[in-house]
């Protein structure tokens, strides 16, 4: 059975608080962090017909400010 948790000052907090009786050895494995890339892979590039400046100049099409 697997169990999730979160570090908090150093110590192991289990997310399910009584998840394991008190004295049970454990072993501990960290989970590995995706990027940003990773979790937006399916989403990146997918909006059609932007403007070929829309990152640098993305304020002046969303809010009106000068282009840069």
């Amino acid at each position: 059975m697997t169990y999730l948790g979160h570090v908090e000052k150093g110590v192991i907090v289990l997310d399910e608080a009584d998840a394991l009786p008190e004295g049970m050895q454990v072993r501990v494995e960290p989970v590995p962090q995706r990027t940003l890339n990773e979790r937006f892979k399916n989403i990146i590039g997918r909006a059609p017909d932007l403007p070929p400046d829309m990152a640098e100049n993305h304020d002046h099409y969303i809010h009106g400010t000068p282009k840069r």
